[in-house]
């Protein structure tokens, strides 16, 4: 610091006049000494400092909403769902521990340490500046116990929701009735309970699997309600009741292991123009089967094994002697075996030009294998084991060169089979067996 003694030694003889009191010289006479330069040092740089926090601190805060790019709406939900969640089903490396909202965005990208797996999102709008929004969500098979938050409506462009092959529990909320994007719902293989909801608001709907849970009641009303839908699975649960109409465009229905009970109603499959596979084997359904099941325009496979079924009309289609097109022209395989069904094997059988598997085994049929059987140059897999079929099985069926790869024809009544055959095996029911089943009297042959 310049002290004012070094002035002194520059001061002229002749002092000048002092100035007058407002001069700006005035601050030229002023003692240094008295001035607290260290004090106003300090306090600015004091202030700088603060200045320079406060601008750190909001460039935090705009790089943070900078990085927030996903729907605040959406994070909340996606919250709520792994809230929903036991935390000690979460393992360490799985899809739902990497899920960290306090650290990352959902959307952000790259993903590499947070939300690395499980969902998927929409690019945010540029032009518009709208947020990302989650389009999918699909967990790894984990092992997550939990119930499915009902919030997870508010993921308004859900697509996907996949939470196959886990430990969630309790009910389906309906609330997922309002995910008005979604096209596919997979909860298989869960241990979800209660009714099926209803879902009628789902009109993007194409796959709905909720098989191999603990669902229970009837089928709602609602699923025909459902225009989009192709693939309804919803086997192996508690279900009962009967099969209500179904959607319109369905080309797959799974309805296997439960306990539906009742004759199949025709007004029930109306309209099912392309639907292709039906599987509703291991269920109670009771009654007869009319020819309308076998000649729906685009079936191609029929599963109503183990169930209560007592008689079968198969029709002759009208391709027969063409081939595909028009009902039963695309028909595949027939599988009608552990029921109760009487009377004769349906010779009509043979003339659907695309028949390559049917089985009948383990019902009450009667009488001869029909001749047609054994000249079905397509028929590949043929099981009529466990009858009371009688007469000798036809040539074709145990020559060498029989289109019957597999199959079984063992356990009835019939004559001349011979061991040595593959399809003869297990042997025939004993002589007395055979003879009581046809009241007393012999076997016809």
């Amino acid at each position: 610091m310049v002290h004012s003694n070094h002035f002194k030694r520059r001061t002229p003889p002749t002092p000048p006049p002092p100035p007058p009191p407002h001069s700006l010289n005035h601050f030229a006479s002023v003692n240094h000494s008295q001035i607290p330069h260290q004090g106003n040092t300090k306090a600015m740089a004091n202030l700088l400092s603060s200045l320079f926090l406060l601008f750190v601190a909001a460039a935090a805060v705009h790089h943070r909403q900078a990085l927030s790019i996903t729907s605040p709406s959406d994070v909340a939900a996606l919250k709520a769902f792994k809230s929903a969640v036991d935390p000690a089903s979460i393992p360490r490396w799985s899809c739902l521990a990497s899920w960290n909202f306090s650290a990352a965005d959902p959307c952000s990208l790259p993903r590499r340490s947070y939300f690395t797996c499980g969902l998927s999102c929409s690019s945010s709008s540029s032009s518009s500046g709208g947020p990302a929004q989650i389009t999918l969500i699909t967990l790894d098979p984990a092992g997550y116990s939990g119930t499915l938050s009902p919030l997870v409506s508010g993921l308004s462009r859900l697509a996907v929701l996949d939470l196959s092959d886990n430990s969630f529990r309790g009910p389906i909320p309906s609330s997922l009735s309002s995910l008005s994007a979604l096209t596919t719902l997979s909860l298989r293989a869960n241990s979800f309970s209660g009714a099926v909801p209803a879902l009628a608001g789902l009109k993007t709907l194409q796959s709905l699997d909720l098989s191999y849970n603990s669902l229970s009641g009837s089928l709602p009303s609602s699923l025909s309600s459902l225009p989009s839908l192709t693939r309804l699975d919803l086997s192996f649960n508690r279900l009962t009741g009967a099969i209500p109409k179904l959607p319109p465009n369905l080309l797959e229905l799974a309805l296997r292991g439960n306990s539906l009970s009742g004759p199949l109603s025709k007004d029930s499959f109306a309209g099912s123009a392309q639907l292709e596979v039906v599987e509703l084997g291991h269920n109670s359904l009771a009654g007869a089967l009319e020819p309308w099941l076998f000649l729906l325009p685009s079936v191609q496979q029929i599963d109503l094994a183990n169930n209560s079924l007592a008689r079968v009309d198969v029709p002759t289609p009208p391709t027969a002697g063409g081939g595909g097109g028009g009902g039963g022209g695309s028909l595949v395989a027939v599988d009608l075996g552990f029921n109760r069904i009487e009377g004769l094997v349906p010779g009509s059988f043979a003339s659907y030009p695309q028949l390559s598997s049917l089985s009948l085994r383990h019902n009450r049929l009667r009488g001869d294998i029909p001749a047609e059987f054994g000249r079905k140059a397509t028929l590949r897999r043929l099981f009529l084991d466990g009858n009371y079929l009688t007469g000798k099985p036809p040539e074709g069926l145990l020559s060498p060169g029989s289109a019957v790869a597999f199959g079984s024809l063992g356990d009835n009544c019939l004559r001349e089979c011979p061991a040595s055959s593959q399809l003869c095996a297990p042997s025939q029911k004993p002589h007395a067996v055979c003879k009581q089943a046809y009241g007393g009297g012999r076997p016809r042959s």
